[in-house]
């Protein structure tokens, strides 16, 4: 089974960057899809960002331009670097592997844009 924990959350005052990390454990060699999906009070989860195996890309229209997903070398920690943070991006974020027959997520790491 995979394991997939999150980090790096937190508070940020609009305009400013963090970056997010999501460590993997377990069986992910076969994953075909890594993401990041957020989810802010009273709203449904939402899409940010995926990663295929193959390294293509795709963005929420909403933080097109603005963050970046990625992979370390090992391929075993999915990065989100958030940049221009606005208030409206505050959520709790979410890491998500995909495979043939399962997924799993992890358990979400808090991030606040504030003034």
């Amino acid at each position: 089974q995979v394991q997939l924990v999150e980090s790096g959350g937190g508070f940020v005052q609009p305009g400013g960057s963090l970056r997010l990390s999501c460590a993997a454990s377990g069986r992910i060699f076969s994953v075909r899809v890594m993401g990041w999906y957020r989810q802010a009070p009273g709203r449904q989860r939402e899409l940010v960002a995926t990663i295929l195996n193959g390294g293509y890309t795709n963005y929420a229209g909403s933080v097109s331009g603005r963050f970046t997903i990625s992979r370390d070398n090992a391929e075993n920690t999915l990065y989100l670097q958030m940049n221009s943070l606005k208030p409206e991006d505050t959520a709790v974020y979410y890491c998500n592997f995909k495979f043939a027959q399962s997924e799993y997520w992890g358990q979400g790491t808090q991030v606040t844009v504030s003034a």
